[in-house]
């Protein structure tokens, strides 16, 4: 993939990365889900593992290239309160509330913008109001909280203090069913997008939870002649996709999704370490596969403190692989800049481009 993707009348413009592997501080420990503040700073929800203990949220001011700054880190690995186990979700509302699911705990906790605990409510079940497995999670505009409850396969939405109003969805693959839901968010008019992982799609609905449209189909990417090993770390691509190279409608445990102000839907296509993008009535447009050719600032501050690394770094014969997305897990769109903010999760990253409309192409001297 070039660095700048057209495709009618839109343009897609690789900007820079943020990040590195970094069990706390500077950097990002496989980040889960995100979420954009009021003021455009970024609330990235990391995973951890069981080596690192490093579960946590930060909060990263995203800048242009070179710019990024932590401004916070809370939510961190631990029992008590104003800590977590297996944080998921991440969400903000207009108040600068903010809200992270627990999915070992079955719980959501409440900070501050600066990371103060607030409160946690939540109760294990599949009972009206309880949770199990919690996952993504969003605010509306009403600010009440609604919560993928994922172990339940169905979305709840509560008040900002936990208290149960409504429910909708079921497990099942029918037309408003889910099979271990992931990410969601909100389009302008408040209609309901669902990232469905294991149905291999995104569910529209409506405001009040009544199914609108199904976006994508199931299917896996195949792997040309000429490329990489596809392992643990990613698809290693060839530079050029073969004849027939699936469009972006084909989708492999799609984990979240994001929409601009036009309409366009971001799909996280984790199974397939691309970012789908579709039109708003869900028609697949193009995908992206990761750009990432210029080091981000935290990551070349590993490398220059590391001269070791450096060697390391020089002496791959390709750095292609490098640039690729990893099994990205979430996506967001800022609509004060046009950008698109993808986690890639396995490369501990950020990678942030920005769409360009009614893009005129160069002239070239023929």
């Amino acid at each position: 993939m070039a660095l700048t993707t057209y495709i009618k009348g839109r343009a897609y413009d690789w900007s820079h990365a943020i990040g590195r592997a970094a069990a706390n501080g500077t950097g990002f420990n496989y980040p889960q889900t995100m979420c954009l503040g009021n003021d455009g700073d970024i609330f990235v929800a990391n995973r951890g593992n069981e080596n690192t203990f490093a579960m946590r949220v930060n909060r990263v001011k995203i800048g242009g290239p070179g710019e990024e700054e932590l401004l916070a880190e809370f939510c961190t690995y631990g029992e008590t309160d104003g800590h977590s186990i297996w944080p998921f979700g991440v969400a903000v509302d207009k108040h600068d509330t903010v809200y992270v699911t627990d999915e070992w705990t079955n719980t959501v906790s409440v900070f501050d913008a600066a990371g103060k605990f607030i409160r946690k409510w939540g109760t294990p079940g599949s009972g009206p109001g309880e949770l199990k497995n919690p996952a993504g999670i969003i605010c509306d505009a009403g600010d009440n909280v609604i919560v993928v409850d994922s172990g339940n396969d169905r979305l709840q939405v509560f008040t900002p203090d936990g208290k149960a109003l409504t429910q909708c969805g079921r497990s099942g693959s029918g037309e408003g069913e889910f099979n271990k839901p992931w990410g969601i968010t909100l389009d302008n008019e408040g209609n309901i997008y669902v990232a469905d992982w294991k149905n291999h799609r995104v569910q529209k609905l409506s405001p009040s939870g009544e199914f609108i449209m199904s976006i994508g189909k199931y299917g896996t990417l195949p792997v040309p002649e000429n490329a990489f090993a596809v392992t643990y770390l990613g698809p290693f691509i060839s530079h050029t996709d073969p004849p027939g190279y699936p469009k972006a409608g084909i989708l492999n445990h799609p984990t979240d999704v994001a929409v601009d102000p036009d309409g366009d839907i971001y799909v996280a296509d984790w199974g397939n370490h691309r970012l789908c993008i579709f039109d708003a009535d869900g028609t697949p447009l193009t995908h992206l596969v990761g750009d990432a050719q210029v080091m981000s600032k935290w990551g070349q501050q590993s490398i220059d403190a590391n001269p070791d690394m450096m060697k390391a770094y020089r002496r791959a014969r390709n750095l292609e692989p490098l640039w690729r997305f990893c099994f990205p897990t979430a996506v967001d769109f800022d609509p004060k800049t046009d950008r698109i903010i993808v986690a890639d999760s396995q490369r501990n990253r950020l990678q942030i481009y920005r769409k360009v409309r009614d893009y005129v192409d160069f002239q070239a001297n023929l």
